[in-house]
């Protein structure tokens, strides 16, 4: 049986607690708590990005979090809260989903992704064109 777009998504909102803006406002200068942008570099210099997020474009999620990759970042096993975003939730979603699955163990995605965060009055910082 094929699994669709809509199974992966219902699997993954089972699997992944969602923060909703307010909270993941309250969580921004937490040192506990590393937000992470999934967007596409366009969408960043576009729309600019929460203050303080690492940015790893969806497309090459699963290659930064592999500690056995050799374009691994550490920050996802260094014993935070990973909150991800996207622009409304979405994709965010799946990869919070494929973080877990790649063990990382405190996962959690932002409701609504960055709209949700301005609607709420969350700061925006630029994110310059890259080199």
């Amino acid at each position: 049986m094929t699994t669709t777009c809509k199974d992966m998504l219902a699997q993954a909102s089972a699997a992944v607690p969602s923060l909703a803006a307010e909270a993941a406002l309250a969580a921004l200068d937490s040192p506990a708590v590393v937000f992470v942008d999934v967007r596409d570099e366009p969408e960043l210099v576009r729309y600019g990005k929460i203050p303080g997020a690492v940015h790893v474009s969806r497309g090459q999620l699963e290659f930064i979090i592999d500690p056995a990759g050799k374009f691994h970042n550490p920050v996802f096993f260094a014993g935070q809260r990973i909150v991800f975003y996207c622009m409304t939730g979405v994709r965010s979603l799946l990869a919070a989903h494929t973080a877990r699955e790649l063990g990382v163990a405190d996962v959690a995605n932002l409701e609504g992704g960055v709209r949700a965060w301005v609607a709420a009055g969350g700061p925006i910082a630029p994110h310059p064109p890259a080199a």
